[in-house]
């Protein structure tokens, strides 16, 4: 007895796409863009924007000399921003890593200094902090 539902159902194109994380965001700003992708606070993004925020995010990167397999340490409350280094980061083929906030200092070096963080980037609230602390633990 054959199965009905299983008949046919090989993958092609027309039934079958791979889903990454990247192509999920690219399918998502051509097929929704203006559909709501991030509220926080009072700023919305919509899939295009984010796409668009995203693209401009990793060639901020690479303009700074970030490319493949290089690490991207990210300290940073939970924000767009973040969100979009997620997919920005790994756009140019570099690798994510987001550090707790919570963590302290000699902590946080040491992850910097075993991942070797090609770039920190850090929030702006945080930012202040973690100068001054890095400079004390030099």
């Amino acid at each position: 007895m054959t199965d009905m539902y299983n008949t046919n159902l090989d993958k092609n194109d027309a039934n079958f796409v791979p889903l990454t994380p990247l192509s999920f965001l690219k399918r998502s700003a051509e097929i929704y863009p203006h559909k709501t992708s991030i509220v926080h606070g009072d700023r919305i993004y919509n899939w295009e924007q984010t796409y668009k925020r995203s693209l401009q995010f990793a060639s901020a990167l690479s303009k700074h000399g970030i490319g493949k397999n290089d690490t991207v340490s990210i300290l940073s409350f939970n924000t767009p921003e973040i969100y979009e280094a997620h997919y920005a980061v790994p756009m140019i083929g570099a690798v994510l890593n987001t550090i707790n906030i919570r963590l302290d200092v000699e902590t946080i070096a040491y992850i910097l200094e075993h991942s070797e963080a090609k770039a920190l980037i850090t929030d702006t609230e945080l930012s202040p902090t973690v100068k001054k602390k890095f400079r004390k633990i030099k």
